[in-house]
């Protein structure tokens, strides 16, 4: 897959975002998306084959979040370090470090060998500085991070608690999801809070999504 082919529908997502990226990130976007492509072939990094669903589904669905977090970035100040737990592909994981540049260090991790490998090649391939890949168990992952995602990872509760050893102590978690996860929210440990919950609009998709944002309680 050429990567100039998706290029006016990535440049049209933009747009709808309200997401001003330079070329060198657009490009960046748009090799990364031909290198699942290429990988998926024969490594099955997703059930998409379509690269126009690749785009929308994924690429698109992760740019959406990134207004709200360079929002927060800005807020903190300085470089933060982001854990994207259950990364696969690098969705967000490689999205977020190539829209945030030097303000966000990502590591993307994955239980998944093959899908760990792949973010490898992509940090080897693009050149980003502010990324790297490891293969572990969320259970196992180094702290501390100011910030851990996933993506249709797990469930709130199980989310945070397989994590919450790896968060700093003035660290957030923040989950995408589709619908707004009223019952997850219930079952959350008593010493968690929800402190956001913002919806995303994804251009071409017609469905609900959310980023819930979660922090440890405030000790009394």
């Amino acid at each position: 897959m050429s990567p100039e082919v998706l290029r006016p529908a990535l440049e049209a997502g933009l747009a709808d975002l309200r997401l001003p990226l330079d070329e060198d990130r657009r490009s960046a976007l748009l090799q990364h998306l031909a290198l699942v492509a290429k990988w998926n072939r024969v490594y099955n990094l997703t059930a998409l084959r379509e690269p126009q669903q690749m785009l929308t589904q994924h690429l698109l669905d992760c740019l959406a979040a990134v207004v709200p977090l360079k929002r927060y970035l800005q807020e903190r100040g300085g470089q933060l370090r982001l854990l994207d737990v259950g990364s696969g592909a690098g969705f967000p994981g490689v999205v977020w470090a190539i829209a945030c540049g030097p303000a966000l260090s990502v590591v993307c991790v994955d239980a998944v060998a093959k899908k760990a490998a792949f973010v490898s090649q992509v940090v080897a391939e693009l050149g980003l500085d502010n990324l790297r890949s490891l293969h572990a168990r969320a259970e196992l992952l180094p702290g501390p991070c100011d910030l851990i995602a996933s993506r249709a990872f797990a469930t709130l509760g199980d989310f945070v608690q397989c994590t919450r050893q790896a968060l700093a102590p003035a660290g957030v978690w923040l989950a995408m999801k589709g619908r707004p996860p009223h019952d997850e929210r219930l079952a959350l440990p008593t010493d968690i809070e929800v402190f956001d919950e913002e919806t995303l609009v994804v251009p071409g998709l017609a469905a609900q999504r959310c980023l819930v944002w979660m922090r440890p309680k405030a000790a009394l």
